[in-house]
């Protein structure tokens, strides 16, 4: 049921794994094609279309109302009005009681995505550069007679189209304590002192740039972190693995072997007259790898197993939009007219052409378009490319170099991989996070909206910086974003350096912190069997209401509340002071409060109610003859119990899958056993 039509010379994006034919595109007949090239497409929405999906934007569940741009983009001040991010996930549903259907956009440049915003009613798709295949997705009637809803069911036929999604190993669904600014080995190992003296469960702390020596990619400061092999050696024996940062740019610095074996191969981005593109990030002067370029690529891939061979078995690439402070260009360019305003009267005009000219560097569009790579085009010719043209895949394509390298230096081992950059095509090899946002409850709210559309895109190994990465946080703020996180897939209090201490145990009352924490890893063995049986048949782990109830009107206009796996709703909290909430309950359901390692269950009937939920507590609802398994509470992930468990819900069996959490062998037959309580 999808039909392909190509516009244009499309570059290939690695999104698609199951190839087919393009159709004449005379034959599309669903909305109206206003050009070939540069492609443009509008269709009028239906007046209660809901359209579901872009994966990682701003704004609702329902993107109707707004313009989205696929342009990765380094965003530290996202908001509202924010129309890009980091990731480009062309993947949409307009769900109507007339018409339903999927849109893939497989492109590498950039697109928008107009809906209802500048036309009332009109949605219009644009791009400006590289090529297009439009995948026009249908649901098969067959399926939805079986009571799968043609959401699920589009869902399903598109994440078979792009490939499965990226398994991290089990121990990465444990906690993870990150912040910039842990900048020696004693930093680490005070973080894992203090978790474990307050009994806080802990798997992974995150080493941002500060461990590098000058903050070069694949190196170690020996007198921060003098044996960084024997402390990862010394942690794994606690349970906690240490998950370094690499960023894209490399140091331009005589003498250093990552530098210097890039240009003598030339992988690196060149400039039009073929010198090397040079701009500055975190270590100053830095190049750029063509990922486009298979043998560049495979190189830093390889390069990983300098961290591997160390005991290092997770990673997360930064800054990989790319993103770029300035480059040596345009820095001159904004000296030049900061020169220009020196001993002037600045009236309100000139003041702000001042600022704006003294920070003007940063991210510039016109420096993407002073470097190219080697690109392979859909006929199998390989050409020089201006990067703005095929911007987005370069975050992807690191995410793949470094996967690659990973599986070719450990060949049986899953890695743990995230990414802040990211196309479609990259949920195959690596998760992400959603980047800098911040600690405002705006984004709590923020990552409740998103998360679903980053499932539908297939990016299932996703959440964002519990707590806020910017700005300070408080106390009841990082209690409530926790309560969320101990859903999502990837669960990491992250922060920046200079703000507010962020850790569990820099709070009073950590037994509040604690109880929370340890409801996470009573879940672990539902949510990793609930994660897997998504990656492998084409599901979403996490999903609105609106794909379970698609005839009920409350649930499909519901933005606030979540599926989690097969069993679990939840309303999270995401307002300050709130003593709870109301929520809409579409089914009868089995509401389990969670406080101190003990839960307690009441049985709820279809509607609305109002729930306390005060912030040491978790509630959440298990649906209708649904069971979530429950297991002991460990210090991590290892020492979990995964053979006696405890029981929410009135269902009667739950099929538990499992495996050793490492090896490459995931089966779900083989994986797979019933639990049934009292047995």
């Amino acid at each position: 049921m999808i039909e392909k039509y190509s516009f244009g010379q499309n570059i290939e994006t690695d999104a698609v794994v199951n190839k087919m034919r393009s159709l004449p595109c005379a034959q599309l007949n669903l909305g109206k094609v206003k050009s070939d090239w540069p492609f443009e497409w509008e269709y009028e929405l239906e007046k209660d279309a809901v359209v579901f999906g872009l994966g990682e934007n701003m704004r609702g569940m329902n993107k109707r109302g707004f313009s989205y741009t696929s342009f990765c983009s380094d965003v530290p001040n996202q908001d509202e009005s924010t129309h890009s991010m980091y990731g480009a996930h062309n993947f949409l549903i307009v769900f109507s009681r007339i018409k339903t259907f999927g849109l893939f956009f497989d492109t590498a440049s950039e697109i928008t995505f107009d809906i209802d915003w500048t036309k009332p009613g009109v949605m219009n798709v644009s791009t400006k550069d590289t090529g297009l295949d439009l995948y026009i997705i249908y649901a098969d009637s067959c399926k939805t007679e079986r009571k799968e809803s043609a959401l699920d069911d589009i869902t399903r036929q598109f994440r078979t189209l792009i490939g499965q999604s990226y398994i991290p190993p089990k121990w990465a669904f444990g906690f993870q304590q990150s912040r910039w600014g842990y900048k020696t080995e004693e930093d680490v190992l005070e973080v894992a002192k203090r978790h474990r003296e307050a009994s806080l469960p802990l798997d992974m702390i995150c080493l941002d740039i500060d461990y590098m020596q000058d903050y070069k990619d694949f190196t170690v400061d020996k007198k921060k972190f003098p044996d960084l092999k024997k402390l990862s050696d010394d942690l794994k024996k606690e349970g906690i693995r240490l998950v370094p940062i690499i960023d894209a740019g490399v140091k331009a610095q005589k003498g250093y072997d990552v530098y210097e074996e890039g240009i003598a191969k030339g992988y690196f981005c060149k400039k039009e007259d073929g010198s090397v593109f040079t701009a500055g990030v975190w270590p100053g002067a830095s190049h750029f790898t063509d990922f486009c370029k298979k043998e560049a690529s495979d190189w830093f891939g390889s390069k990983y197993k300098v961290l591997t061979d160390m005991g290092i078995e997770g990673f997360w690439n930064d800054m990989n939009e790319p993103a770029m402070f300035y480059s040596s260009e345009s820095l001159k360019n904004a000296f030049d007219k900061i020169k220009e305003y020196s001993g002037k009267d600045l009236d309100i005009n000139s003041f702000f052409e001042f600022k704006d000219s003294s920070c003007s560097t940063f991210n510039r569009r016109d420096d993407y378009e002073r470097f190219y790579h080697q690109v392979t085009d859909s006929s199998g010719e390989t050409k020089k490319m201006r990067h703005d043209k095929i911007h987005n895949i370069y975050g992807s394509f690191m995410t793949r170099a470094a996967a690659l390298g990973l599986k070719k230096a450990c060949p049986q081992k899953r890695f743990l991989l995230y990414s802040r950059a990211s196309c479609i095509g990259s949920h195959r090899y690596g998760g992400i996070w959603t980047g800098d946002n911040k600690s405002l409850w705006c984004d709590l709210l923020q990552e409740i909206k998103m998360l679903p559309a980053l499932n539908m895109a297939g990016f299932l190994y996703s959440g964002a910086d519990i707590g806020g990465f910017g700005c300070d946080t408080s106390r009841d703020l990082l209690l409530r974003w926790l309560a969320l996180g101990c859903f999502t897939p990837l669960m990491r209090n992250h922060c920046a350096l200079g703000g507010r201490l962020q850790e569990a145990y820099e709070f009073d009352k950590v037994e509040d912190f604690k109880s929370i924490m340890d409801l996470r890893y009573a879940l672990v063995p539902y949510i990793y069997s609930e994660f897997v049986k998504a990656a492998l048949t084409g599901g979403m782990y996490i999903k609105p209401l609106a794909f379970e109830w698609p005839e009920d009107d409350r649930a499909i206009n519901c933005e606030d509340q979540l599926l989690v796996g097969e069993g679990i709703m939840i309303a999270p909290v995401y307002t300050q002071n709130a003593r709870g909430r109301y929520v809409y309950l579409p089914e009868d359901m089995t509401m389990v409060t969670w406080c101190g390692g003990k839960f307690e269950q009441t049985l709820l009937a279809k509607g609305d109610h109002f729930i306390n939920v005060p912030v040491e507590k978790v509630v959440f609802f298990v649906r209708s003859k649904k069971l979530v398994p429950l297991c002991k509470p460990a210090p991590c992930t290892e020492k979990l119990d995964t053979k006696n468990f405890a029981f929410a819900g009135n269902g009667t069996c739950y099929e538990l899958y499992d495996d050793d959490g490492f090896s490459l062998d995931i089966d779900l037959k083989k994986g797979t056993r019933s639990l049934t309580p009292g047995l």
